[in-house]
């Protein structure tokens, strides 16, 4: 069905009202859709590069390289109400053949032979793609909210019956546990999200959390699973990952609504945007209170006029980004060099991303599908215009209607920065405006 109005005449803030009905959202999902903004180009194994670029200078920023946690964002949107589930298990499958050639790695970080404090001994979350090999660059591969990340969507694929493993992928999960352990995760300092200064961070405790419940809840759901699990060169049992789920439970909750408490300025931390993925879509933060404060913290110390920063303080791509850097260093490993980064930062100026309004719809989204309130309807439209006036202009450098990054400051001018697309952005808008429109189907049965 056709859009009651012509979108081409409007900005994409102002698509949607408080009147729209779900076939305003349906024809913002197609005019979109016919413009390409949620195009998701795929490797002939199934992973995504992190962004699709093709302006000169993309090649030098890394994003055709393949993180773990991207994949498993754009993974997700997919999965998610089954947009195109084939395509999603193709990627897991992809991952799996890849963390395969990681086992010696885990092997030596379990029995003690390789330190994990070298992140380079650590499982690769950043590699080549077409090639599933690692990269040989210095990398800060310390990121435990990948790993978690992975167990989760991978557990959910096999409750469902879509996802079939082999013997060496039992072998995969298996030892991601036995790492967990030996670290142990629960208070191990790592890059998490932002690959950038290691801390112990809630966000990254809360994604291993996930897959420990998404795992845990396979072998209930499918009790044959513990015999695989248990088969392993590293067997674990069920006793066990109910040990190591509720030790890093109680680690969250101790953090929570924080990010880090760790009394090192460098890692005390707030205010935090990664931890919205905690409430979508892992659904990590049991209490209300902690959630509450999440989501009012965002908007007081995070939200901008465009986007959400990720942090207060943030130097990636803060103001006149591209002259402050070479285009080979923009993107570059700043994990222990963060402060130099961190001098050119003006205040204010920090980068506005695109990642969180989607995420915060969602969230409001579901509360008003649990609850009726008006007004979690009410912010979950506001978090979708705002997701929508993120997007590209006629005006910039890219096609119109992409889903940029972040936004940051050039000459006093915002700007999409140069990794645009960005395929997780896709993934999350789509998600967003997947969830406004079931509101507005529940809105009008709760009307008639």
């Amino acid at each position: 069905m056709p859009p009651k109005k012509n979108l081409s005449n409007l900005t994409p803030s102002q698509w949607l009202s408080p009147q729209s009905d779900p076939q305003d959202v349906q024809g913002v999902i197609q005019f979109l859709t016919d413009h390409g903004t949620f195009h998701l180009p795929s490797l002939p194994n199934g992973l995504f590069s992190a962004a699709s670029g093709t302006h000169p200078d993309f090649e030098l920023t890394g994003y055709h390289n393949v993180w773990l946690r991207d994949n498993i964002h754009v993974a997700w949107s997919l999965w998610d109400r089954q947009r195109d589930p084939h395509r999603a298990v193709r990627c897991i499958q992809a991952l799996l053949q890849f963390y395969r050639s990681q086992h010696p790695r885990l092997k030596r970080l379990i029995d003690g032979s390789a330190d994990p404090a070298n992140v380079h001994n650590r499982p690769h979350i950043r590699f080549d793609g077409p090639r599933l090999i690692e990269l040989e660059e210095k990398w800060p591969h310390a990121q435990n909210d990948a790993l978690g990340y992975f167990l989760w969507l991978t557990s959910l694929m096999l409750r469902s019956n879509a996802l079939q493993l082999e013997s060496a992928d039992w072998e995969t999960l298996t030892l991601l546990i036995h790492y967990f352990e030996k670290l142990p995760v629960w208070e191990d300092e790592d890059s998490g999200h932002w690959e950038e200064n290691r801390k112990v961070a809630a966000s990254s405790i809360g994604c291993v959390c996930a897959g420990l419940q998404a795992l845990s809840q396979l072998l209930v759901d499918q009790p044959h699973t513990t015999a695989l699990l248990a088969a392993t060169s590293h067997p674990v049992s069920s006793e066990q990952l109910a040990r190591l789920l509720k030790i890093c439970r109680d680690s969250l909750q101790s953090i929570l609504p924080w990010e880090c408490r760790q009394s090192a300025p460098l890692k005390s931390r707030p205010h935090d945007a990664a931890l919205l993925f905690l409430l979508y879509p892992l659904n990590q933060v049991d209490d209300p209170a902690a959630e509450e404060q999440i989501l009012s913290d965002t908007h007081q110390h995070l939200a901008g006029h465009i986007g959400i920063r990720r942090y207060n303080g943030d130097s990636y791509w803060c103001n006149d980004y591209r002259k402050q850097f070479t285009p080979e260093l923009r993107s570059s490993d700043f994990s222990e060099d963060i402060a130099n980064r961190d001098s050119l930062l003006t205040p204010g100026l920090e980068a506005q991303w695109c990642l969180f309004d989607p995420i915060l719809a969602c969230i409001y989204g579901r509360r008003y599908q649990q609850s009726g309130r008006a007004e979690e309807l009410e912010k979950q439209l506001t978090a979708v215009q705002r997701s929508l006036g993120q997007l590209t202009r006629h005006s910039d450098r890219f096609p119109p209607f992409r889903c940029p990054e972040s936004w940051f400051c050039e000459n006093g001018e915002w700007i999409p920065n140069d990794i645009t697309p960005l395929l997780w952005t896709q993934g999350n808008l789509i998600q967003a405006l997947d969830s406004l429109k079931e509101s507005l189907q529940l809105r009008a049965a709760r009307n008639a």
